[in-house]
This record gives structure tokens, sequence and C-alpha cells, in this order.
């Protein structure tokens, strides 16, 4: 069985989430926050992040807004790409109201979560279950760069 490259999951990724055209009259980043929450993702649609704008995070790290909304099936889903320069403290320990899938598309990441830590590295995937508390720090040499899908819940 052939091996499935980064590339290769973050185009699954996007084809699964079935953007698209939308209820509104703009898509991506142009969207305020409350108008992009009300919108019904139908048809098949690209994003690429390298057109969209950096949003620098209290830590310095980067982070990049895919899109928002709900797919035609009802589910509420946002997709983010994240970028961590090695030595930076991490975002602080969070509980979310969702589920999210991150994958880890370049270095390594320590995910600390409900007390417990793992190291996951370039091609890994996260499953972050609902509810849970946790933190993800770049415990590599180079920067950490991971793409994060929030499903369902506070999503929305």
């Amino acid at each position: 069985m052939k091996a499935i490259s980064r590339r290769d999951w973050y185009v699954a990724l996007l084809a699964l989430v079935g953007a698209g055209k939308t209820t509104t009259t703009q898509t991506g980043p142009k969207l305020k926050p409350d108008e992009s929450r009300k919108t019904t993702l139908s048809d098949s649609k690209i994003w690429s992040p390298d057109r969209l704008p950096a949003r620098i995070n209290a830590n310095g790290g980067k982070s990049w807004n895919i899109l928002h909304g709900v797919l035609a099936t009802g589910e509420a889903i946002a997709v983010h790409e994240s970028l961590q320069p090695a030595g930076l403290a991490p975002n602080p320990a969070h509980s979310i109201q969702h589920s999210e899938l991150i994958v880890v598309q370049q270095g390594t990441l320590l995910f600390e979560y409900d007390g417990r830590s793992e190291t996951v590295s370039e091609g890994g995937v996260i499953f972050v279950a609902l509810g849970t508390r946790h933190a993800a720090r770049n415990v590599g040499d180079g920067p950490a760069k991971y793409l994060v899908v929030a499903i369902g819940g506070d999503a929305r």
C-alpha cells in the first residue's frame, strides 16, 4: 500500500469538508464572524492557505483561518492552519466544546491532555474529544505546522 503524503492528507481533508458555494455573498476570511457561522458549505471549492491573511497569536505563532461554516448535512466545521516556531511558549491549555482532528504537517508536537502527554511528528494525526482540556507545544528544533479541523459543537 502506498504511503499517504502530507499533501495528500491536506487535500483529502479539504475534500472531506465539501467546502464551496455559500448562502452569503463572500467566502473565506472576508466574512464577519457572525456571518461565517451562518455559512452553508454546499459545493466543492478549494482554499489556499498561502492566499489567506495570517493572524499573529499571543505567543508569536501564526494561524490562518481557512473556512468556517455548516455542512449541507448539518455539522458545523471550522478549519485553520497553525505555525509554531521553535522555542515559543505554546498557547495556554484550553477545553473545547467540539471534536478536533489535528494533522501534523511539519515538525514535532507534544500533545498534553487529561494529565498525559504524547509526542506526535510529521504525518501524525491527533483526535481531540469533546470537552478535552489540551495544549500542543512545539518540541522540535524547527517550526511545527499543523492543520486543525473542528467539527460540531461550538464550531458553529
